[in-house]
């Protein structure tokens, strides 16, 4: 997947520029982002697109240096269903 990394969004677009999958992670303050939703398009569902974008998310946040507050439903059950992998990004 070639994911664009935009400010505190991480998208897949279409060759149209449509939205076929995101996860946005707003600041809370410098070191801390909300991963406060993620969408996949019906078109993609259920070929692990949803778990790709947490794992760009984790990717990033470790580069950076930042924690995140999961609060997205989807981003809740995937980061706890990892703890172990991801508690260095978690707050």
């Amino acid at each position: 997947m070639n994911f664009e990394h935009e400010s505190n969004r991480i998208v897949l677009y279409d060759a149209n520029k449509k939205v076929l999958a995101e996860v946005t992670f707003p600041n809370i303050d410098q070191t801390t982002v909300n991963i406060n939703h993620t969408f996949v398009d019906d078109s993609l569902r259920g070929q692990g697109v949803a778990a790709q974008l947490m794992e760009e998310v984790a990717r990033q946040l470790r580069f950076q240096n930042k924690k995140a507050i999961p609060t997205c439903s989807y981003a809740v059950g995937w980061f706890s269903k990892r703890k172990e992998n991801y508690s260095d990004i978690l707050r």
